[in-house]
């Protein structure tokens, strides 16, 4: 009876974080519930993995305060804001590997509905926010019209002039992403939101990542929070995210964002040359770096390169970023607008890559 005894207590450890990993999620815990408490935020995910294996997942706080629904990684799902970008840049690397895209092409190739303008722009400019296009104006991020179809959410900027002659400068813009939707549209023959869960979502085994349709019953979707001038919790205004899918309207989960991270680390989902080609920082026309690629933003960090986006919704704020050094991913989200994490992911990375 001893010898299965011992079998069983080596089978059961074996399964259990090392000592230095459980130093470094109890280091995490503290950062995090600190950080938590003293931005008075209501909700909070994150997801961390090495080697491709989760090493910490976690909730804190409610997904909704009035009912005080706890904060499930696995299933508690928040507007991911511009990491939606991201994942549409995986719909246009599925395109690449296919050969069915050429990023280089002026838009009107894949958009024929798209007026002209003073200098043509192509898919490459646009998925690097250097085409000219426009970001937001006004009171537009607060939209609480419904569009449709993603052709339609066009009409919101596809007037206006370009801002610059693309290539010339890097101008962030949501739109542009718009504007590839409906060139993936086009070239697919697919609805964009079909497309997106046919060929990343269910490929990846996102289950739980979804567009933030409003008037469907999206089970475990966070309620969504600002902060009132005093700092307290108020609920968000209504917006509704339909006109701009491809750069800001899905929901997922912190384990979802791991899942997606961890397919571009093992580089199973598309080639080594695909990705990279994503991934390498696009240059002005003068030869500067912009630091991001084909919706993926380089960052650096005690010397070291980590790749991934942030995104900033109505009642949501969101970071991604992954280390192909460290074989890791790091994904965190709040269900709060306008949370500034002041390096958090990064400082928690750091606790992790000890070990």
């Amino acid at each position: 009876m001893k010898l299965p005894s011992i079998l069983f207590l080596i089978q059961f450890i074996s399964f259990l974080p090392s000592f230095g990993q459980q130093s470094s999620i109890t280091d995490a815990r503290l950062l995090v519930s600190e950080f938590v408490i003293e931005n008075n935020i209501p909700g909070l995910s994150i997801t961390i993995t090495k080697d491709d294996s989760i090493v910490w997942s976690e909730g804190f706080g409610y997904t909704d305060v009035e009912l005080r629904e706890p904060v499930d990684p696995a299933a508690s799902k928040f507007r991911i804001g511009s990491v939606s970008k991201t994942f549409t840049a995986a719909a246009l690397g599925v395109l690449m590997d296919e050969d069915k895209i050429d990023l280089d092409q002026p838009i009107q190739t894949y958009v024929p509905s798209f007026p002209e303008k003073q200098w043509d722009i192509s898919l490459r400019q646009l998925a690097g926010h250097l085409a000219g296009i426009r970001h937001y104006r006004g009171d537009e991020f607060l939209s609480t019209k419904f569009y449709p179809s993603v052709a339609e959410g066009l009409e919101i900027f596809e007037k206006d002039k370009l801002l610059h002659e693309p290539g010339t400068k890097y101008s962030y813009s949501s739109y542009g992403w718009n504007l590839i939707s409906v060139a993936i549209e086009n070239i697919t023959d697919e609805p964009f939101l079909a497309y997106m869960h046919q060929q990343v979502f269910e490929p990846l085994d996102m289950k739980n990542t979804v567009p933030d349709i409003n008037s469907q019953i999206i089970f475990e979707r966070t309620a969504f929070y600002v902060h009132s001038d005093d700092g307290t919790i108020r609920n968000a205004p209504y917006v509704d995210n339909s006109y701009k899918w491809a750069g800001g309207g899905f929901l997922s989960t912190t384990e979802d964002l791991a899942k997606f991270g961890n397919a571009f680390l093992d580089t199973e989902y598309l080639t080594v040359e695909t990705i990279e080609e994503m991934q390498a920082p696009q240059q002005t026309s003068d030869g500067e770096t912009t630091d991001y690629g084909l919706g993926w933003r380089t960052y650096h960090w005690n010397d070291q390169e980590w790749l991934g986006h942030s995104g900033g919704s109505v009642g949501g704020t969101t970071i991604f970023i992954l280390s192909e050094e460290e074989d890791m991913v790091v994904a965190m989200v709040a269900n709060l607008s306008g949370v500034n994490y002041d390096n958090l992911h990064f400082k928690i990375a750091d606790l992790f890559t000890l070990n």
